[in-house]
């Protein structure tokens, strides 16, 4: 990949997340992680092209252009956070896959918490993606690393939770509030 392509793929990274939370290779590999996707299969529900989406998680597309399709990725983090606090089955998770296919959608990525599990509750997991898409809707990670080292020698616990929560990966910060609650 030459210097032109790295810049535009970083460009369409920023704007991903900036339009997303996050970039969408890492939002779609979360959810191939959660629910045991593969890339086809993801695709497919989607309804998205496998091309497409590949295009789409290297950068090389920033946006998706359907409101169906943004639906759907919408309706799919909601699921996963279901599966994860067990609250879903793996498999009602399959039969709930093939409704968000047959879906239409119609609306965008929303930044509202939805609730996530029978208590009415939202899981840790759903509020930590929260968060770090709040902070990651103003500032890139590397700005609030340096804005943590800023705050570190004044305010230690600002500037951790900073470095977990806005720069860190999703799993290491749920980690992180798990053992805090302890």
């Amino acid at each position: 990949m030459d210097a032109a392509q790295q810049e535009a793929t970083a460009k369409a990274r920023e704007l991903q997340r900036n339009w997303y939370g996050e970039p969408l290779g890492a939002l779609f590999r979360k959810l191939i992680d959660d629910l045991g996707l593969n890339q086809a299969r993801l695709a497919g529900v989607l309804g998205l092209s496998a091309p497409m989406l590949s295009q789409l998680m290297s950068g090389q597309r920033a946006k998706i252009g359907n409101p169906a399709v943004v639906q759907r990725v919408q309706l799919l983090q909601e699921l996963a956070a279901q599966v994860a606090d067990g609250s879903v089955s793996a498999a009602e998770a399959t039969e709930r896959m093939d409704e968000i296919k047959r879906s239409q959608g119609g609306s965008v990525l929303s930044n509202s918490t939805q609730m996530s599990n029978t208590s009415g509750a939202p899981t840790v997991k759903r509020v930590v993606r929260e968060i770090q898409s709040l902070l990651r809707s103003v500032a890139a990670a590397g700005d609030i690393i340096d804005a943590a080292n800023t705050l570190a020698p004044t305010h230690p616990e600002l500037a951790e939770f900073l470095r977990v929560y806005g720069a860190g990966r999703t799993s290491d910060a749920v980690a992180h509030y798990q053992s805090h609650q302890n």
